[in-house]
């Protein structure tokens, strides 16, 4: 899970009620921060900072949350704990955190006005823990998947999370994936795992403008700087490719966020390998333990 990354503690908030819910990625100090959009339609905050050509490069939380727009909010529970924390960059008396958030479109299933908010994002902070539950759990609780052929022929996706070492080098890179994509999701060999249950059927993709996105963080003990960070997050996207199909779409707002906590020197490029396996590793183990909600089947029924 993402958490073997020495340093990196998660915390999630669920509403099984409202069906949405938040995922909060602390982030060891000095941490490089980047990010790659390979959506079309995205919802976040604070990304801009994370853009190769700005000055700043540490990074001290990312955020996963349902919601929609309304769910930024929860980002600010999040800055709350870590401004409390002495966590932030310092301006005179003043701690300024970083925590880009990126959120998912859920207001289709529960009940649209139930929205993660900043006391939301605040509890997931506190919870924050080595372990990491998966499935319909966090910014996962509301996502679903296969609404290529409509709403009604969906099933439920979710969150999960997965690392492996970078051959003999000492370094990992760990991820933690919401996935609530409007395409099927496959496995290794192409067949689908999760999806539309109706197969025969007119794809909707043009009533879905906004309501599908795939969202990944991705975070490596290694040493990359800013550059080399956003390149890793572009190769880590490779992951949501292998594993959604279609993937990238229009209406999508695919986001993958990369942490480098730099404890160790590694070629980015055997990084962003190893990134994009484990982003599809985690996006398949999400849906694979997605219990049902809100008449939408799971997997792990």
């Amino acid at each position: 899970m993402i958490t073997s990354v020495p340093g990196v503690m998660v915390g999630q908030h669920t509403d099984t009620e409202g069906i949405t819910g938040c995922t909060v990625v602390l982030l060891p100090p000095a941490t490089v921060g980047a990010y790659t959009l390979v959506g079309a339609a995205p919802g976040t905050r604070e990304t801009d900072l994370l853009a190769p050509h700005t000055i700043e490069t540490e990074v001290h939380a990312f955020v996963l949350t349902g919601g929609s727009a309304f769910g930024l909010a929860c980002t600010d529970g999040v800055v709350s704990v870590l401004e409390e924390r002495g966590i932030g960059f310092e301006f005179g008396s003043a701690r300024v955190p970083l925590v880009p958030t990126a959120v998912i479109f859920d207001l289709g299933i529960g009940d649209p006005k139930a929205r993660p908010r900043p006391e939301h994002g605040r509890a997931a902070a506190l919870a924050a823990r080595d372990d990491v539950d998966e499935g319909s759990v966090g910014a996962g609780t509301g996502a679903t998947v296969g609404k290529w052929a409509g709403p009604e022929h969906a099933m439920k996706g979710g969150l999960g999370t997965a690392s492996a070492p970078v051959g003999d080098t000492g370094a990992v890179v760990g991820a933690i994936v919401v996935c609530n994509a409007g395409g099927d999701v496959v496995d290794e060999r192409g067949d689908v795992i999760a999806g539309a249950r109706a197969r025969d059927v007119t794809p909707v993709w043009a009533s879905l403008a906004g309501q599908t996105t795939v969202l990944a963080c991705v975070v490596t003990n290694a040493s990359l700087g800013k550059a080399s960070a956003s390149h890793v997050a572009r190769m880590s996207a490779v992951g949501i490719s292998r594993s959604v199909r279609p993937a990238h779409a229009f209406h999508d707002g695919d986001v993958v966020f990369c942490g480098a906590t730099g404890q160790v020197e590694c070629d980015p490029t055997l990084v962003g390998a190893v990134g994009a396996e484990v982003v599809a590793e985690a996006l398949r183990r999400g849906v694979k333990a997605a219990k049902g909600l809100g008449g939408f089947p799971g997997l792990a029924d």
